[in-house]
């Protein structure tokens, strides 16, 4: 299961860390201007006691954090401070694609930092997130884009990325600590096999999973995120440990309207209880950076005797303001 949230807001305490400025404003990393859309990519929101609060890959000193009432207009918290320091974290560059979760009264913040899988707790949905021991939750080996998912048994899971012919999607249990990975339990779940994946390079990544019915769907992307084929796929399985089957239909969200480069998603609860799906695309036609941030709707159809995942055509690209 994703959880719910349903406790009272706890104090907020902000770092002092804010957004790096490595260079002119137009590559991810810089500052994002007022009345712009939201330059993330690796989106991932949360909803937590009525507000919405969205992470992404943006900084290069760490992880950033938006809030929101509506999902259509965000601002940054005061100072541009991150949830995320890097002075908090082990690794010093590359940090992508976090995803937070509210568990037994903290936040855990799972991301990537050089290439390794990491996790770090906080007080609050804007954090300090930090980590007690600083290093990864992999060692010895490059992972990146590790997902949490909690059964409905209360048994946590990790989905993550390995390098061993290009990037391919395995799972581990967690100890209940939800930061120590089983290693004898890592399996891998699926590779590039379908067509349409093997534009260039060989990547499934950025996984994604929830149960719906008896039946637990992973998205997942193809491709590289540079480019313009990236896209979305969906793969099944009746235990989160596999087998995974891909869907035949795949690619079930690529190149929507005009945007390209479409990927790296997850999945939410809105307010009034939609599933929504979250994903960054290029920020362009002919230009990848800063990737924009959008919000789309998942819904869940009866096809030739087989319960399909669809998301919407329509999205909506949200603002900052």
């Amino acid at each position: 299961m994703r959880f719910i949230l349903l406790i009272s807001f706890l104090p907020v305490f902000f770092s002092e860390a804010t957004f790096s400025v490595p260079g002119s404003g137009t590559e991810e990393g810089a500052p994002q201007p007022a009345e712009a859309s939201v330059f993330f990519g690796d989106p991932f929101i949360m909803l937590y006691e009525g507000t919405y609060y969205a992470y992404g890959t943006s900084a290069a000193d760490g992880i950033a954090v938006f809030i929101s009432d509506d999902l259509l207009n965000w601002k940054a918290v005061p100072g541009n401070r991150l949830a995320l320091h890097k002075d908090d974290s082990w690794g010093d560059r590359w940090f992508w694609a976090p995803e937070v979760y509210y568990i037994k009264g903290k936040f855990y913040m799972y991301y990537t930092a050089n290439e390794h899988i990491c996790v770090a707790v906080g007080d609050s949905p804007l954090g300090p997130f930090r980590q007690k021991v600083q290093e990864p939750m992999l060692k010895g080996e490059k992972s990146i884009d590790n997902s949490l998912f909690i059964d409905d048994d209360g048994k946590p899971y990790l989905f993550f990325d390995r390098f061993n012919d290009g990037l391919n999607i395995w799972v581990a249990e967690l100890e209940n600590d939800l930061m120590t990975i089983r290693t004898t339990t890592m399996k891998k779940c699926i590779n590039v096999s379908q067509e349409w994946e093997k534009v260039w390079p060989r990547v499934n990544e950025g996984p994604f999973v929830l149960k719906h019915g008896d039946t637990y769907y992973m998205t997942y992307s193809a491709n590289s995120y540079e480019s313009p084929f990236y896209g979305i796929g969906f793969a099944t399985a009746a235990h989160p440990m596999g087998p995974w089957t891909k869907y035949e239909g795949n690619p079930v969200f690529q190149k929507p309207g005009d945007l390209v480069g479409v990927g790296h998603s997850a999945m939410f609860t809105d307010k009034e209880g939609n599933l929504r799906i979250v994903f960054h695309s290029h920020h362009s036609e002919t230009k990848i950076h800063p990737r924009i941030m959008h919000i789309g709707r998942v819904t869940f159809a009866e096809k030739e005797g087989q319960t399909v995942m669809q998301i919407d055509k329509d999205y909506v690209t949200p603002v900052r303001r």
